[in-house]
């Protein structure tokens, strides 16, 4: 049985209200135990220098120039990676292309310490085997996780 806590990163005591797609933020605030703010002003200076993407709509080439991480960061991108590893993390794929899901969001199948778990289009903190989020996003321990980031540097 997975344990779950409520957990807002901070974010509420940053002065943030309502609900917005900052996942990524509280996560990291969450499992590296950093200010929510800190976090956030970091995510949200490498999403406005990064490059866009060919599938952006707008001229290629420049920045995205939206200074937030409040609707969502590109976890895929080679600034979040070296931001996560300067933290301390490090990432560890658990799908595979064809590979299917082996690894679910449970207690027995992650290992312990302080984990950002990567789920589909979302992320959630993981300390110890308890769940530490906004909501329950382990869907019963049926949620399958693509990967984690583990702090190595604590």
């Amino acid at each position: 049985m997975n344990s779950y806590n409520y957990n807002d990163g901070g974010r509420k005591a940053a002065g943030y209200k309502g609900t917005t797609g900052d996942c990524v933020c509280r996560a990291i605030a969450i499992a590296a135990e950093l200010p929510y703010q800190e976090v956030y002003d970091a995510l949200a200076e490498g999403h406005a220098t990064q490059r866009r993407s060919k599938r952006d709509m707008r001229k290629p080439g420049q920045s995205t120039g939206a200074r937030t991480a409040r609707d969502g960061i590109s976890t895929k991108r080679k600034w979040f990676k070296d931001y996560m590893k300067a933290l301390g993390f490090e990432w560890t794929p658990t799908m595979a292309i064809g590979s299917g899901c082996t690894v679910h969001v449970k207690t027995e199948e992650l290992p312990s310490g302080r984990l950002v778990l990567s789920l589909s289009r979302h992320l959630a903190a993981f300390i110890d085997g308890e769940l530490q989020d906004t909501h329950d996003c382990s869907r019963d321990g049926t949620r399958c996780v693509y990967g984690y980031w583990k702090l190595i540097r604590e």
